[in-house]
Order: structure tokens, then C-alpha cells, then sequence
């Protein structure tokens, strides 16, 4: 993932309370009960992320994969977090595949959906979205889908854009406080941990107010498989469903010539060897909200191997390995 960081590394505290999260489950807040009170029916999403059309070399196996698993569980939606197809007519078929069937299809816009001079109103048109940020209910729960790839950042370092405009801010502060329902946040980019919007302690203030409300926000885009809490809201990161991007400086070969020649950016990546993708169920009866994630392993060599270094050693160990971990917040 071609992506900009302005949070190298987390600071301490930070992360040392980030590997605690790894390892416990997570209470939910009381009052997410109170809003459940008198409702028995669950909640079950499919969830992928940076699935990457145009880098990896079988994202058609992936895709179908992850659509084969989701019909299995029976989910109530299916949800792409992001940097799944520049909206161009060689992908509309791709598409048109998370589309179609009987499962609601949901899109969050991600920076790579925009490549190639794509407008947000092209990706928009071609996903099929009612606009770039929105709110669904799906069995009882809200869910608030946002666009982290807005213009007008006073931080901005170049690159692609990374911010979440006071529009917007406007748009999510009064849904989270006219919501009856819990509420799940879901962005691209993340709100907190590795890789962050430039406003991201702008928006984690906002969300900090409402966090009796929020079950958890999620967000795709870093790659990772990382989970941590900032002021009562549970932030998770869910794993790429492909690879993890480590740029010209370690390109290599890992496999055969003619697979790098099809896609040449794929040098530039460590591949996952299979799709990863989570299923997010919520059982109000248990009080419980679970997600089962895929492990896979490396194509090649990984990227501690190759020597990539933004990430620290530790890091790496904890967040950045070709898996979606299982999560429990009781």
C-alpha cells in the first residue's frame, strides 16, 4: 500500500498498551447493552480490505474466495474497507462480482480507488455507493461509513490525501448523536495506531464523546492486524487481504518472471500466500461481538527479512504478519 506515513512508530505508552490488546479481550461499554435492550437477532458481517486489484496477481481467486466464504456464514452484508479497484471498465466485471447475489454490498472509498485520475464521483458511480460518506442500519445497527480522502489538511505532507473535513465532522458528530442504535464506525484509513489521518486526534476527540455508543471503529489501509483503545473507542485494523507494500527500496522476485511481468508493482510488495478476510459476528444474547480471521504466510520473503525498518522489529512481531487475528470484545 503506497501509503504516506505520518506516524512512524507509536510512542510508548501507546504501544505497550496496543500489545496488551493482543492478547485480552475487551469489555464492552454498559450502556451498548442498554441500546440492545429488548433485541435477541444477531449480527454477522463479511469483512475485506485492500484487496488490490491492480497489484496482486489473483485477485479473482480472492475475491471469489471471500464471496464463497460469506454465503457460507450467512452474513447480513458484505463490506470492502477500501483499495479494492481503480473504477475503470476493465474492472467493472471485478466489481460487479462483490455486487451481485442476495448479501447487500457495502464500499468505503479507499486512496488507491482513485488512482490513475479516478474522481470520487467515478468511484462512487462504479461501486454503486449513495456517496462517498453514509449511514446504514443493518440489524439494529448503525453503521457510519466515512471518507478519509479529503482535501483541505493544514498538516498535509503531500501525497495522497488523508483528513476528514469539518463537514463531515459536522455529518458524523450528529449521527452519533441522533443515533438510537450502537454504532460501528468504518473508514479507510485509520483513526488511530500505525498510519493515521492528519486529523486523527481531532476525530478520536469526537468519537471519544460518543464512545457509550460505539462498539468499535475499523479501518483497512495500513496493512497491519492491530488493535488498540483511545479514550473508551476500540480501534481495529484489519489486514490487508494481499499483501503488505515495502516499496522500491526492497523490490524482489517472488515468483516467476512472468507473473512480475503481468504486474510489475508486485516487486514492490511481500505477498500474503492466501485471501485474508474476517467475518464479524455480534450475538446480543451473549453480549459478545467476535471476528474470525484467516491466517495465511509469506510469498517469499517477509518483510523483516528484506530489512524494511518503518516498522520497527517489535512491531513487525506484533502487528505486521499475513493474518487477521480472532478478536473478542465480551
Amino acid at each position: 500500500n503506497r501509503i504516506i506515513p505520518n506516524t512512524m512508530t507509536l510512542d510508548r505508552r501507546s504501544f505497550l498498551k496496543s500489545a496488551l490488546l493482543t492478547s485480552f479481550s475487551l469489555a464492552l461499554p454498559p450502556s451498548i447493552g442498554k441500546l440492545w435492550a429488548g433485541q435477541s437477532d444477531s449480527l454477522r458481517l463479511g469483512l475485506i480490505t485492500d484487496l488490490h486489484r491492480d497489484i496482486i496477481h489473483d485477485s479473482d481467486l480472492r475475491l471469489q474466495t471471500f464471496l464463497e466464504e460469506v454465503n457460507r456464514a450467512e452474513v447480513h452484508a458484505k463490506i470492502q474497507l477500501g483499495d479494492f479497484a481503480i473504477p475503470k471498465p476493465a474492472n467493472a466485471p471485478f466489481i460487479a462480482a462483490f455486487n451481485q447475489g442476495k448479501i447487500p454490498a457495502y464500499h468505503v472509498l479507499g486512496n488507491h480507488d482513485l488512482d490513475e485520475g479516478h474522481s470520487k464521483e467515478q468511484a462512487i458511480q462504479a461501486f454503486g455507493m449513495p456517496s462517498a460518506y453514509y449511514a446504514q442500519v443493518i440489524q439494529g445497527v448503525r453503521i457510519l461509513v466515512l471518507d478519509g480522502n479529503e482535501l483541505g489538511s493544514p498538516t498535509t505532507k503531500g501525497g495522497y490525501a488523508s483528513y476528514i473535513g469539518k463537514e463531515q465532522q459536522d455529518w458524523l458528530n450528529q449521527q452519533l448523536e441522533e443515533s438510537k442504535e450502537p454504532v460501528i464506525v468504518i473508514s479507510h484509513q485509520p483513526i488511530a495506531g500505525i498510519y493515521t489521518i492528519d486529523n486523527a486526534v481531532e476525530i478520536q476527540n469526537l468519537l471519544s464523546v460518543h464512545a457509550s455508543k460505539i462498539i468499535f471503529a475499523i479501518n483497512g489501509h495500513a496493512h497491519v492486524d492491530q488493535l488498540i483503545q483511545v479514550a473508551g473507542v476500540t480501534y481495529l485494523h484489519l489486514n490487508s487481504a494481499s499483501y503488505y507494500w515495502v516499496g522500491e527500496k526492497h523490490a524482489h522476485l517472488s515468483m516467476d518472471a512472468d507473473t512480475h511481468a503481468n504486474y510489475p508493482s508486485l516487486a514492490s510488495t511481500c505477498p500474503y500466500a492466501a485471501v485474508l478476510f474476517g467475518i464479524l459476528t455480534l450475538d446480543r444474547k451473549q453480549g459478545k461481538l467476535t471476528l474470525t480471521g484467516r491466517k495465511s504466510s509469506w510469498i517469499g520473503p517477509s518483510p523483516l527479512e528484506l530489512g524494511y525498518s518503518i516498522l520497527s522489529k517489535e512491531e513487525q512481531g506484533l502487528y505486521l504478519q499475513p493474518q487477521i487475528s480472532d478478536r473478542a470484545i465480551a
